[in-house]
């Protein structure tokens, strides 16, 4: 069997790690292999992917068969593009020079690419998390606004109960002054009956007085009479 360009896992459970290895085609995949190439982190984004491009474009241009997963990470380097410019040369389609300008070209192509992901990523972060932040204002106003609207009927509450302690207090003392004034009243009359009682005593004796008055003078005047006969 042909020599192949396979992955060869490595990483911890549920954190995968790969080789790029080129390794006999009979070999199983995490067994023996002739050379390793470069390197595959899945985990990240976007993918890292760190490869030897010389050794990997001698082992594609010696016969080495690429698996499906191999042959797109070559790709995205570049392999399998300078792979195929190089069979122009070989055809005599394309010069050298051609080669590599073709290739640059595809370079900072691809390069332009990436910054414009790379931008549009950082984008996408810096608007989640605008949008996140925006998100738990509205949530904390919300808060805010339930607190004080929560805090507003307590206040009413306690204006009501202060309200009905002073009306309470207001009649309590009404009536306080209701009993005050009605026993003063119930006094004077208890006391009109005493000293109406006591008016026509008074009369009696005063007009005995006035009765007894002119007697007296008379007694008085006929003892003066009695004297001069003398």
């Amino acid at each position: 069997m042909p020599t192949k360009i396979r992955l060869q896992r490595k990483g911890k459970k549920g954190q995968p790690f790969y080789h790029l290895v080129v390794a006999d085609g009979r070999a199983p995949r995490d067994g023996k292999f002739i050379e390793r190439i470069g390197s595959y982190n899945p985990m990240t984004h976007p993918a890292t992917i760190v490869i030897d491009f010389d050794r990997a474009l001698h082992w594609v241009q010696v016969g080495a068969q690429p698996t499906d997963t191999a042959r797109s990470i070559l790709s995205v380097k570049g392999v399998m593009l300078k792979h195929h410019l190089l069979k122009g040369v070989t055809k005599g389609a394309l010069t050298e020079d051609q080669v590599e300008e073709k290739f640059q070209a595809w370079i900072t192509e691809k390069e332009e690419k990436r910054e414009q992901i790379r931008k549009e990523t950082e984008l996408t972060k810096k608007e989640k998390a605008k949008k996140r932040k925006e998100e738990e204002k509205k949530i904390s106003d919300d808060r805010a606004e339930e607190l004080a609207k929560k805090l507003a009927k307590e206040n009413l509450k306690a204006e009501e109960a202060t309200k009905e302690e002073g009306a309470e207090e207001k009649e309590e003392g009404s009536e306080e002054t209701v009993s005050e004034e009605a026993a003063e009243v119930k006094e004077a009359v208890s006391e009109a009956p005493e000293k109406a009682e006591e008016t026509p005593e008074k009369k009696e004796t005063e007009s005995k007085e006035e009765k007894e008055a002119p007697k007296a003078e008379e007694k008085k005047e006929d003892e003066a009479k009695k004297d001069e006969n003398k």
